[in-house]
């Protein structure tokens, strides 16, 4: 994890203006929040929340939230941010997904979990941060799990660098087989985990997790959103809204950049039944 945490140690302000870039990503992620959050002042963890984007728009809201990563770069940022604004978050929490033992079990009404599991390469390493995010919600409440999506790299190379896919056969077939790509020097992103889609289900409710949504972040328009992403008013409205729906269609998930997983603690007694 050593690379990942120089990525996002490096990356900061990147990472925090990511989400202006790509706004509809951000504008359906609070949008399934809208849907399905309780109401403030619910108890929100948000695990490798990176520099805050989306803990400071909970805390605005009203929320109780920690934000917890494995950049302490990311967190000394998401705090410096959150003072701009005049939020105040919880706690600033450094540390791995795969062990939250500074938490107690049952204390949060939700938890974030959009960034690890796409970053954590081992299955292990996935299944034991699922463990902890299990361990630490209340019995029926939330986990949001962000994922990048197996095709994702394949449809960039289409668009930005088509040559990759010859430069790069070893480590094409390599993520076609097993979803893992470690990064190189000049790489634009760091290791990562790029699940099939039709894994995630079965991966989180495996974990104790009632499925409630399955949403393609960008709806439709992965990596042809430029255009949407410059509307305002009542148009970008409109397209937030249809992406919103259409990002459901389980047929559009196979040409989604990230997927974001919604689902419900079971009871420890009915998970893996």
């Amino acid at each position: 994890m050593n690379r990942v945490r120089g990525f996002y140690d490096k990356k900061v302000l990147y990472e925090w203006e990511r989400l202006d870039r790509h706004r509809t990503e951000f504008a359906l992620t609070l949008r399934a929040f809208r849907d399905y959050l309780p109401k403030p002042p619910a108890k929100i963890l948000d695990v490798g929340g990176g520099p805050g984007r989306y803990s400071i728009a909970l805390a605005k809201q009203g929320y109780s939230v920690t934000l917890f990563d494995i950049s302490k770069q990311c967190l000394e940022f998401a705090k410096s941010k959150a003072g701009e604004v005049g939020v105040w978050l919880e706690g600033y929490v450094h540390g791995n997904a795969t062990n939250l033992n500074m938490f107690q079990a049952g204390s949060y009404d939700v938890v974030l979990l959009m960034g690890p599991l796409y970053h954590l390469l081992l299955k292990e390493e996935r299944e034991k941060a699922l463990q902890e995010a299990y361990r630490v919600i209340k019995t029926g409440g939330l986990i949001f799990a962000s994922f990048i999506t197996r095709y994702a790299v394949i449809r960039w190379a289409a668009k930005n660098e088509p040559s990759w896919i010859l430069k790069n056969r070893k480590r094409a077939e390599r993520l076609l087989t097993s979803g893992i790509i470690r990064a190189r020097k000049g790489d634009g992103f760091t290791d990562a985990y790029f699940i099939h889609p039709s894994d995630v289900k079965p991966f989180m409710e495996k974990a104790g997790f009632e499925t409630l949504d399955l949403i393609a972040t960008e709806g439709v328009i992965s990596m042809i959103e430029e255009k949407v992403n410059e509307l305002n008013g009542e148009l970008w409205e409109a397209w937030v809204e249809l992406n919103y729906k259409l990002g459901k269609d389980p047929t559009v998930h196979g040409a989604a950049e990230h997927l974001l997983y919604v689902g419900k603690k079971l009871p420890q007694a009915r998970v893996n039944v």
